[in-house]
This record gives C-alpha cells, sequence and structure tokens, in this order.
C-alpha cells in the first residue's frame, strides 16, 4: 500500500512540474514575440492584454479540470496522469468529453491488498480476499458529485475566458486599435493569414516567399541605410500567378517619409534611389494583393 501510494505522489509531483513547464514556456513565448517585435507598437493596449487573458483563462481552465479528472481517476483505479495530459493536449472540452466515453466504473480499493475492484464485487480480483458490500448510503457517498471546487474553478475560468475573448474581438474590430496601414511609421499588424512562407535575413540580404496570402497582408524587414546618397535597395522579385486586379506593393517607409513602387510584374531586378531617406533604419514592406507563389530577394548596397 505504502508503494502505491508513493507511486501516486511521484506522479502527482511530475505532473505539477509539467503544468509550471507549460506556463513558463507560454509566458516565455509572449516575452520573446514582445522583444522581437519592438513591443506592442501600433496596438492598442487592451489588445495584448486580452489575449493574456485569453491564454490565462485558458491554461487555469485546465488545470481545473484536469485536477478534477485527477481525482475522478483516483477514485476510479485509472491513470490520472495519462488522463490530465489528455485533458491539456485535447483541450478541456473534447478532453472531458473522451473521459466521460472510455473512463471506468466506479471502484473501490481491496481492504486487503489495495488493488481497486467494482463497486458491486464480491471477491478481490487480484488477491481472491472476500469483499463485504457496503450500505447503499456508502455506495451513493461514492457516486455523488465530489471535487465540486475543482468543477466551479473550471465554469468560472470558461465565463471569463469567453468574455476576454469577446472583448478581443471587438477591440480588433474597432477602428484605429490595430494598424494596418503600410506608409505608417509604426508596426503593422496582420489580421490575415500567410501560407506557406518562408523568411530569413542574413548578411544584409532579405529572401522571402510565399504561396498565398489574405489581401492586405504585410510582410516586412527593418534594413539598415548607412550612406544614402551613395547606396540603392536592390529588389529581385517574381510573381509566379497573377490573378486579374491583384498586386504587389514595396514600400520604403522612414519617420513621417513613405514610398512604394508596384513590383507586381518586374522585367528586371529593381534599383531603388534612397537618396530621399535618411541614414538610420528604414522599414521595407511588401504589401500583397491577391499574387501567388512569390519569391522575393531584397538588400540595401
Amino acid at each position: 500500500m505504502t508503494e502505491h501510494r508513493d507511486r501516486k505522489h511521484g506522479k502527482s509531483r511530475w505532473l505539477v512540474w509539467i503544468a509550471m513547464i507549460i506556463f513558463v514556456v507560454i509566458l516565455a513565448r509572449f516575452a520573446l514575440f514582445f522583444v522581437i517585435s519592438g513591443g506592442f507598437s501600433g496596438i492598442a493596449i487592451a489588445v495584448p492584454l486580452f489575449l493574456l487573458g485569453v491564454v490565462f483563462f485558458w491554461l487555469l481552465m485546465s488545470a481545473f479540470f484536469g485536477a478534477w479528472v485527477y481525482q475522478d481517476c483516483r477514485k476510479r483505479g485509472d491513470d490520472p496522469v495519462l488522463w490530465v495530459i489528455i485533458i491539456f493536449l485535447a483541450t478541456p472540452m473534447i478532453g472531458l468529453l473522451i473521459y466521460f466515453l472510455r473512463r471506468r466504473e466506479i471502484r473501490r480499493p481491496c481492504p486487503a491488498c489495495g488493488h481497486f475492484v467494482p463497486l458491486w464485487a464480491k471477491y478481490c480480483e487480484e488477491c481472491g480476499a472476500y469483499i463485504e458490500n457496503k450500505e447503499e448510503a456508502a455506495i451513493m457517498e461514492i457516486r455523488k458529485t465530489h471535487h465540486k471546487k475543482y468543477i466551479a474553478g473550471g465554469m468560472v475560468s470558461l465565463v471569463l475566458l469567453i468574455l476576454c475573448l469577446i472583448g478581443l474581438i471587438v477591440t480588433v474590430a474597432a477602428d484605429g486599435n490595430v494598424n494596418t496601414d503600410p506608409s505608417s511609421e509604426e508596426r503593422v499588424w496582420n489580421l490575415g493569414v500567410i501560407q506557406m512562407s518562408v523568411s530569413n535575413y542574413w548578411d544584409g540580404v532579405w529572401n522571402f516567399s510565399f504561396k498565398r496570402a489574405s489581401d492586405g497582408f504585410v510582410e516586412e524587414r527593418d534594413m539598415e541605410i548607412e550612406d544614402a546618397r551613395t547606396q540603392k535597395l536592390y529588389a529581385d522579385i517574381s510573381c509566379g500567378t497573377v490573378p486579374e486586379g491583384s498586386s504587389l506593393i514595396l514600400w520604403l517607409v522612414q519617420d513621417d517619409k513613405a514610398e512604394s513602387v508596384d513590383v507586381t510584374e518586374l522585367s528586371e531586378p529593381l534599383e531603388y534611389s534612397l537618396s530621399g531617406f535618411e541614414n538610420g533604419e528604414i522599414h521595407v514592406r511588401l504589401q500583397i494583393n491577391g499574387v501567388e507563389d512569390v519569391r522575393a530577394e531584397i538588400t540595401i548596397k
């Protein structure tokens, strides 16, 4: 019995560590995104706060429902750690549905060896010891809903999650809360998606390719101008598929100055003078309006 309890306590400790690691990884990704993106320029502070609330209450809901499943598994003699992991990986709602469909019947420990046996069993299937049937009141005590505080915590977290999600959607939909203007000095935030994109920046050369993207999607890279009088921007861009009315616009933005060039159908690599800009950082952006199968190589030299 002691060895059995030690194994359960060991699994509980591992479960706590796994939950802590997941939470730390999510926070680290959030912090890394904040650093790489240069903060939250171009977006209302309510948007990341609501987003953080969605993530936090999702984890809290998963933890509460996971804790309830853990306790329910212990009553039924099932593997609690396995099912808690399923709750986290499959999302709480789907995980709970799977659990209710697959969970074992309620069991009780054998007084002789501790092995869990069906509630109505008269003999232990492990050691063969005779088991006296409990009274109806005791059976109802086992069957009634247990650890209601975990269920209540999970439901409250779900409600708060929904409220944060609604707040996020309303805030993003409101005018002025998310910058989508490619000519703006502030960071551009995309509300659409891009498929099969590859972007890398190495030794002053930006290579970028993608299959397709939502209309108005903007991909950008900050580059450095060392001598605006002599340096030029070189862009070798090809669009494999150009539907009617589609375009690919190259934007150069520095402070309040913004210039754009239509690079949808370049017959040769573009050489663009930077004499109108100052030395320092410049935002190089590609605004995608329906073109597909695009490859681009952009550098300043």
